[in-house]
Protein backbone atom coordinates (compact mmCIF):
# COMPACT_ATOMS: atom_id res chain seq x y z
CA UNK A 1 0.00 0.00 0.00
CA UNK A 2 1.32 3.71 -0.72
CA UNK A 3 0.24 6.39 0.91
CA UNK A 4 0.04 10.58 -0.31
CA UNK A 5 0.26 13.43 1.52
CA UNK A 6 0.15 16.48 -0.31
CA UNK A 7 1.05 20.19 0.34
CA UNK A 8 1.50 23.30 -0.81
CA UNK A 9 -1.92 24.73 -1.82
CA UNK A 10 -3.79 28.08 -0.75
CA UNK A 11 -5.20 31.33 -2.29
CA UNK A 12 -3.23 33.44 -4.64
CA UNK A 13 -4.36 35.73 -7.61
CA UNK A 14 -4.49 35.68 -10.92
CA UNK A 15 -1.16 35.55 -12.98
CA UNK A 16 0.71 34.08 -10.10
CA UNK A 17 2.23 31.02 -8.58
CA UNK A 18 2.02 27.95 -6.57
CA UNK A 19 3.98 24.71 -5.47
CA UNK A 20 2.47 21.59 -4.83
CA UNK A 21 4.31 18.67 -3.07
CA UNK A 22 3.44 15.29 -2.75
CA UNK A 23 5.07 12.92 -0.47
CA UNK A 24 4.53 8.86 -1.24
CA UNK A 25 5.32 6.24 1.07
CA UNK A 26 5.48 2.65 1.32
CA UNK A 27 5.16 -0.26 -1.01
CA UNK A 28 6.22 1.42 -4.17
CA UNK A 29 7.02 -0.31 -7.66
CA UNK A 30 10.48 1.14 -9.55
CA UNK A 31 8.08 1.34 -12.20
CA UNK A 32 5.46 3.46 -11.70
CA UNK A 33 3.82 6.92 -12.27
CA UNK A 34 2.56 9.47 -9.99
CA UNK A 35 1.03 12.65 -10.58
CA UNK A 36 -1.92 15.60 -10.10
CA UNK A 37 -5.48 16.13 -10.93
CA UNK A 38 -7.78 18.04 -9.47
CA UNK A 39 -11.89 18.37 -9.29
CA UNK A 40 -13.78 21.90 -8.99
CA UNK A 41 -17.01 22.31 -7.84
CA UNK A 42 -19.37 20.85 -10.15
CA UNK A 43 -17.21 19.08 -12.51
CA UNK A 44 -15.44 16.09 -13.26
CA UNK A 45 -11.79 15.22 -12.35
CA UNK A 46 -9.64 15.90 -14.91
CA UNK A 47 -5.75 15.39 -15.20
CA UNK A 48 -3.45 18.00 -14.87
CA UNK A 49 -0.02 16.56 -14.80
CA UNK A 50 1.58 12.98 -14.70
CA UNK A 51 5.57 11.73 -15.03
CA UNK A 52 6.68 8.29 -14.98
CA UNK A 53 9.88 6.47 -13.24
CA UNK A 54 11.31 6.99 -16.49
CA UNK A 55 10.62 10.76 -16.64
CA UNK A 56 8.11 11.33 -19.21
CA UNK A 57 5.52 13.98 -18.78
CA UNK A 58 1.96 14.37 -19.64
CA UNK A 59 0.23 17.28 -19.16
CA UNK A 60 -3.28 18.69 -19.77
CA UNK A 61 -4.26 20.89 -22.38
CA UNK A 62 -5.21 23.62 -20.20
CA UNK A 63 -2.02 23.64 -17.88
CA UNK A 64 0.72 23.09 -20.86
CA UNK A 65 3.41 25.32 -21.09
CA UNK A 66 2.08 26.80 -17.46
CA UNK A 67 2.66 24.40 -15.40
CA UNK A 68 5.74 21.83 -14.49
CA UNK A 69 5.94 18.17 -12.93
CA UNK A 70 9.01 17.12 -11.81
CA UNK A 71 10.38 14.10 -9.24
CA UNK A 72 12.63 13.10 -6.73
CA UNK A 73 13.70 9.64 -6.45
CA UNK A 74 14.88 8.59 -2.71
CA UNK A 75 13.34 6.66 -0.39
CA UNK A 76 9.91 8.46 0.25
CA UNK A 77 9.50 9.26 -3.52
CA UNK A 78 8.61 13.23 -4.27
CA UNK A 79 6.85 14.94 -6.56
CA UNK A 80 5.89 18.42 -7.43
CA UNK A 81 3.69 20.91 -9.58
CA UNK A 82 5.07 24.27 -10.63
CA UNK A 83 2.05 26.24 -11.33
CA UNK A 84 2.76 29.47 -12.83
CA UNK A 85 0.29 31.91 -14.47
CA UNK A 86 -2.71 30.73 -12.83
CA UNK A 87 -6.02 31.36 -14.07
CA UNK A 88 -9.23 31.82 -11.42
CA UNK A 89 -10.60 28.45 -13.94
CA UNK A 90 -7.46 26.85 -11.89
CA UNK A 91 -9.26 26.88 -8.78
CA UNK A 92 -10.13 23.03 -7.61
CA UNK A 93 -8.96 20.91 -5.27
CA UNK A 94 -5.71 19.17 -6.47
CA UNK A 95 -5.25 15.12 -5.53
CA UNK A 96 -1.95 13.50 -6.11
CA UNK A 97 -2.09 10.18 -7.64
CA UNK A 98 0.07 7.50 -7.96
CA UNK A 99 0.22 3.87 -9.65
CA UNK A 100 1.68 0.77 -11.01
CA UNK A 101 3.89 1.55 -14.27
CA UNK A 102 3.77 4.20 -16.75
CA UNK A 103 0.48 4.09 -17.95
CA UNK A 104 -2.36 2.49 -15.78
CA UNK A 105 -4.48 3.92 -13.56
CA UNK A 106 -3.66 5.66 -10.44
CA UNK A 107 -4.65 3.43 -7.22
CA UNK A 108 -3.42 5.65 -4.57
CA UNK A 109 -4.95 8.82 -3.99
CA UNK A 110 -4.00 11.87 -1.32
CA UNK A 111 -6.53 13.52 0.34
CA UNK A 112 -6.32 16.76 -1.54
CA UNK A 113 -5.00 20.22 -1.20
CA UNK A 114 -7.47 23.45 -1.96
CA UNK A 115 -5.65 26.10 -4.73
CA UNK A 116 -7.81 29.23 -4.97
CA UNK A 117 -7.40 31.14 -7.85
CA UNK A 118 -8.48 34.96 -7.06
CA UNK A 119 -9.61 37.18 -10.18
Amino acid sequence: QVQLVESGGGLVQAGGSLRLSCVASGRISSSNSMGWYRQAPGKQREMVARITSGEIRTYGGSVKGRFAISRENAKDMKIYLQMNSLKPEDTAVYYCGYGVGWYLDFTSWGQGTQVTVSS
